[in-house]
């Protein structure tokens, strides 16, 4: 079973530790949310900083807002994290759909699908060295992996499924408990029938986690409200925070169960004493 952190963004400054650590342990993958008009740090700059604190573990985007980015400068900063990291950074991304996010980035929130489609086909071309476009040439650098990092997509809409089978290597599945997960997961593995795709998309899941003292359990669903307000659903989604030992087992077992290659249980606590207790839970 492999097991990843979804890392926290109250502390920026912790993350340098909860690297090193997770380097250290057990954990398969960091990830690290996307917002623009929110206070969490830019994640393919914390990454880049992350992978020279690190060696083994991988590194990903839980998930980046493609649209509200420039896909020139996507495609290179993506191409040069992968590389300097070694081939191990995962690009997870998604559509998003705070409106706050768009109206500052100046995009269309109504085409962001439409664009994020036109996007994956330009980055795919620009990793593999190709011009980016009539009258320019390649982007680079090349990235470590070769067609670029691997790319999972998020997102609950049959768009974003079908992404999957057009576009990526995999499904990342998040704030669904794990029988009605396994119903994406099955129209993921659909959608990459249907596109010809060869052997089988890796499949993701993520789950909310907190362990530690109830001041880490509060500061923990004091930060999902915050993130999740947007929704209208904040106290649900607080509500539903596994905070103790047994719940986080059971869960990464189920996820495993229907068919997940990875759980990542996601803190929303900086307190990096859950590290140690994360790995004495499931290792």
């Amino acid at each position: 079973m492999k097991i990843g952190l979804g890392l926290p963004i109250d502390d920026p400054a912790l993350l340098l530790s909860w690297a090193r650590r997770a380097d250290a342990g057990p954990f398969s993958t960091l990830g690290l949310l996307d917002r623009l008009v929110f206070d969490n740090p830019e994640p393919l700059v914390t990454l880049a900083a992350l992978a020279g604190a690190t060696s083994r573990i991988r590194l990903q985007t839980e998930v980046l807002i493609a649209p509200v980015y420039s896909t020139a400068i996507l495609a290179k900063q993506t191409a040069t994290l992968d590389r300097m990291s070694g081939g191990r950074f995962t690009l997870g991304i998604g559509v998003g759909g705070r409106e706050d996010d768009f109206l500052a980035a100046g995009i269309d929130l109504h085409r962001r699908g439409h664009r994020l489609d036109e996007q994956m086909t330009l980055l795919r071309r620009t990793w593999s060295g190709e011009p980016y476009g009539e009258g320019v040439g390649p982007i680079g650098p090349g990235p470590a992996t070769p067609g670029g990092p691997e790319v999972l997509f998020g997102g609950f809409a049959p768009a974003a499924l079908e992404r999957v089978g057009r576009f990526g290597d995999g499904f990342l599945g998040a704030a669904l408990p794990p029988q009605p997960m396994s119903g994406l997961f099955r129209d993921v593995e659909a959608a990459w029938e249907k596109y010809g795709r060869p052997g089988r998309p890796r499949l993701v899941a993520q789950v909310n986690v907190a362990l530690g003292p109830e001041s880490t359990v509060r500061r923990a669903r004091h930060n999902l409200s915050e993130y999740y307000a947007f929704t209208g659903r904040a106290e649900q989604v607080a509500n539903g925070l596994l905070t103790t030992p047994q719940e986080i087992r059971e869960a990464a077992e189920a996820f495993t169960g229907i068919g997940a290659d990875e759980v990542m249980l996601y803190c929303w606590s900086s307190d990096t004493d859950q590290l140690d207790l994360l790995a004495d839970a499931l290792f």
